[in-house]
Protein backbone atom coordinates (compact mmCIF):
# COMPACT_ATOMS: atom_id res chain seq x y z
CA UNK A 1 0.00 0.00 0.00
CA UNK A 2 1.22 3.39 -0.45
CA UNK A 3 2.51 5.69 1.84
CA UNK A 4 0.21 8.42 1.45
CA UNK A 5 1.56 10.74 3.97
CA UNK A 6 5.11 10.17 2.59
CA UNK A 7 3.75 11.17 -0.89
CA UNK A 8 1.44 14.41 0.97
CA UNK A 9 4.60 15.59 2.63
CA UNK A 10 7.36 15.13 -0.50
CA UNK A 11 4.94 17.30 -2.31
CA UNK A 12 4.42 19.47 0.14
CA UNK A 13 7.98 20.22 0.69
CA UNK A 14 8.12 20.44 -3.05
CA UNK A 15 5.02 22.90 -3.63
CA UNK A 16 7.13 25.25 -0.84
CA UNK A 17 10.66 25.06 -2.38
CA UNK A 18 9.05 26.43 -5.66
CA UNK A 19 7.00 29.39 -4.06
CA UNK A 20 10.29 30.05 -2.22
CA UNK A 21 11.98 29.86 -5.52
CA UNK A 22 9.49 32.28 -7.51
CA UNK A 23 9.79 34.89 -4.46
CA UNK A 24 13.27 35.20 -4.74
CA UNK A 25 13.29 35.84 -8.27
CA UNK A 26 11.11 38.01 -8.40
CA UNK A 27 12.46 40.27 -5.24
CA UNK A 28 16.06 39.61 -7.70
CA UNK A 29 13.69 41.57 -10.63
CA UNK A 30 12.55 44.28 -8.80
CA UNK A 31 16.47 44.67 -7.34
CA UNK A 32 17.77 44.92 -10.70
CA UNK A 33 14.37 47.17 -11.89
CA UNK A 34 15.24 49.55 -9.24
CA UNK A 35 19.17 49.91 -9.24
CA UNK A 36 18.45 50.61 -13.08
CA UNK A 37 18.87 54.20 -14.24
CA UNK A 38 15.82 54.76 -16.39
CA UNK A 39 13.19 52.91 -13.87
CA UNK A 40 10.32 54.96 -15.24
CA UNK A 41 6.68 53.12 -14.83
CA UNK A 42 4.33 53.54 -17.78
CA UNK A 43 0.93 51.94 -18.12
CA UNK A 44 -0.13 50.41 -21.38
CA UNK A 45 -3.00 51.77 -23.29
CA UNK A 46 -3.22 54.92 -21.48
CA UNK A 47 -1.88 58.53 -23.40
CA UNK A 48 -1.86 61.47 -20.62
CA UNK A 49 -1.29 63.79 -23.43
CA UNK A 50 -4.67 63.90 -24.54
CA UNK A 51 -6.80 66.83 -24.16
CA UNK A 52 -9.93 65.55 -22.43
CA UNK A 53 -7.87 63.82 -19.63
CA UNK A 54 -7.74 66.69 -16.32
Amino acid sequence: MPDYQEMYYRLFRANEKAIWLLIQAQQECEEMYLAAENNIISIKGTNHNKKDHP
